[in-house]
């Protein structure tokens, strides 16, 4: 059995510290959804402005620069994983930029995933070029798989056509980066949006479903699940990221902050948020569906 770090009341949030390529082979639960955002191997010395000030944009010794065909091994075995992690009509949303997006594409489909789409995230507020020598960097790239090719997949046309004006959603999101309100706990450096994670939680699962992220940082993804009305298990190694996780899923079990968390969800989104409660029952289900967790 896995003793998770960190398990919410209602058990719909589950956070295990350790490595996702040897912590996956130890469970064969199945999920709806999997959002990966692993390492994008840019650390290599360069700069940046935050908040008006130059800063290191280097990330950790698990973001080091490594030869492409080092990235290439490693895409392949957690995306290998990833795939017996899902179930048969279940996807995978991968978040990248051109460091590491093209290896991830072409392991996806050595592997037999059929890609679905590959959106782009046009932010909003990005942090200027300090060199002057290229065009702002303002963008990343989201692909969105399934399992398998003949296998449909679940899509909430109707709601991402209703968000956007009643017209088919494209593939080009303008959405803002991470804004100061979710950070009130620590901030992972390469931490995503709740309003970018709950878009595509809303696009590509229904109320209810599990969600796994295996490089899960500070649980961007588990908090919109819970928000949401979904349930979740994230994998992160670096102890410190977890806590703050933790801290984060605390936050929202007050219900004045679970409450203005949606609300700054629905404006983002621009969607009606279906009034589930994560603070209802699944306290039973959830011992039932995750076996391999020490309870």
């Amino acid at each position: 059995m896995i003793t998770p770090y960190y398990k919410s009341p209602t058990h719909d949030f589950n956070l295990l510290c350790g490595d996702t390529l040897e912590l996956l082979p130890q469970f064969e639960f199945k999920f709806d959804m999997i959002f990966a955002d692993p390492p994008y191997f840019l650390s290599s010395g360069g700069i940046s402005v935050q908040s008006g000030k130059v800063v290191c944009v280097d990330k950790g010794d698990w973001d080091k620069s490594i030869p492409q065909e080092d990235i290439n091994a490693f895409n392949l075995k957690w995306l290998s994983l990833c795939r017996e992690m899902l179930k048969d009509n279940g996807t995978i949303w991968i978040s990248g930029t051109y460091h590491n997006i093209f290896s991830v594409a072409n392991c996806l489909t050595e592997l037999g995933y059929k890609i679905l789409n590959v959106i782009t995230w046009a932010k909003t507020n990005p942090p200027p070029n300090i060199s002057c020598r290229y065009f702002t960097y303002s963008t990343e790239f989201i692909i969105w798989a399934r399992k398998k090719a003949k296998v449909p997949h679940y899509y909430n046309y109707e709601l991402m056509k209703h968000i956007n004006g009643d017209k088919q959603m494209t593939d080009v999101w303008r959405l803002p980066a991470i804004a100061p309100w979710e950070k009130t706990c620590g901030k992972h450096p390469t931490q995503k949006p709740l309003g970018l994670l709950s878009r595509i939680i809303l696009a590509s699962t229904k109320s209810g479903a599990w969600i796994l992220d295996p490089f899960a940082g500070s649980s961007t993804t588990g908090i919109a699940a819970n928000l949401l009305g979904r349930q979740y298990l994230g994998i992160e190694r670096e102890e410190k990221f977890v806590a703050i996780s933790k801290a984060r899923r605390e936050e929202i079990e007050r219900l004045e902050n679970y409450g203005k968390f949606r609300q700054k969800i629905k404006d983002i989104v621009k969607a009606e948020i279906a009034q589930t409660d994560i603070f209802c029952c699944r306290e039973s289900e959830s011992f039932a569906d995750l076996p391999f967790l020490e309870y």
